[in-house]
């Protein structure tokens, strides 16, 4: 049976969803990783000069993995759009779910056939 108020709960939940999709930024896949080259000047380790940071985006491509070097600021570009696309597939996955609850209160469902006492004893 049909519960129009569930579906237009549901219906309204789900053009919500939507709407966030519409006001995400740019989006990629991957991660940034900031790194750091320690290294002792002497056998004594007397001093440490470091070198860096350094940013790296990894990500796949083809099957493949792929890292390339950036720069600060693009690494906070970058963040931001992995930052998205994370936000993205949690929105996606919860319109998925709405979705299908909206098209189960949407249409009436195959009803069940109650089963007969034979076939309930047979299985004891």
């Amino acid at each position: 049976m049909r519960d129009k108020k569930t579906e237009e709960g549901l219906t309204r939940r789900y053009r919500k969803l939507a709407s966030r999709l519409a006001a995400t930024g740019p989006i990629i896949q991957g991660t940034i990783t900031r790194r750091v080259i320690t290294k002792n000047r002497g056998e004594s380790g007397e001093r440490e000069n470091n070198y860096g940071p350094y940013y790296q985006w990894t990500f796949k491509s083809a099957g493949k993995t792929v890292t390339v070097n950036l720069s600060a600021k693009q690494a906070k570009l970058f963040q931001k759009a992995i930052e998205n696309n994370q936000k993205l597939e949690k929105t996606l996955s919860a319109m998925r779910r709405l979705s299908r609850q909206l098209c189960e209160a949407s249409a009436e469902g195959v009803k069940r056939r109650m089963r007969a006492k034979s076939d309930q004893t047979a299985l004891s």
